[in-house]
């Protein structure tokens, strides 16, 4: 079971950004791997990973599927990227969805729904923790939550 969580961190590590223990927390827990703080600490010291202002990185410099070389992307980050980070569940009301997240996380998920520019989306709300997705009709928010619920796994 070691040898899996270590392997899920090195792939999370390769695809996406991660600034906190607690996201990366997160990101193992949607992956099936339910960690405790002291155990992904240990993980974390040896697999020897490198803290920095951008987040964690594996010894060899990897990130984001990039070398610690890598050229700046300087397009924002996609809403998937934001709800793997911060999402948590996502519900339907009627013809609209409630996402919850991370404290902190609601205004950067919903922004980066707005710049995908989802057809079935009529625009979004955000608090702390909580986005509200407005769609026109109950059908299409059901295609949204269903979507994101995708991404939340």
């Amino acid at each position: 079971m070691k040898d899996l969580r270590l392997n899920a961190i090195r792939e999370v590590l390769s695809s996406s950004a991660v600034t906190s223990q607690d996201e990366l927390r997160r990101k193992l827990r949607r992956r099936g791997f339910d960690v405790t703080q002291a155990t992904l600490s240990r993980d974390i010291h040896e697999l020897q990973l490198m803290k920095g202002p951008d987040g964690y990185s594996l010894p060899n410099g990897t990130r984001n599927g990039h070398g610690g070389a890598a050229a700046e992307d300087d397009a924002p980050p996609s809403f998937a990227e934001m709800i793997d980070s911060f999402g948590l569940r996502a519900t339907q009301a009627t013809n609209q969805v409630v996402v919850r997240t991370a404290m902190g996380g609601a205004q950067p998920v919903a922004a980066s729904l707005d710049r995908e520019g989802w057809p079935e989306v009529v625009g979004t709300l955000a608090g702390d923790d909580t986005v509200l997705i407005i769609c026109p009709d109950a059908r299409r928010a059901g295609e949204v939550v269903t979507r994101i619920r995708t991404m939340l796994k």
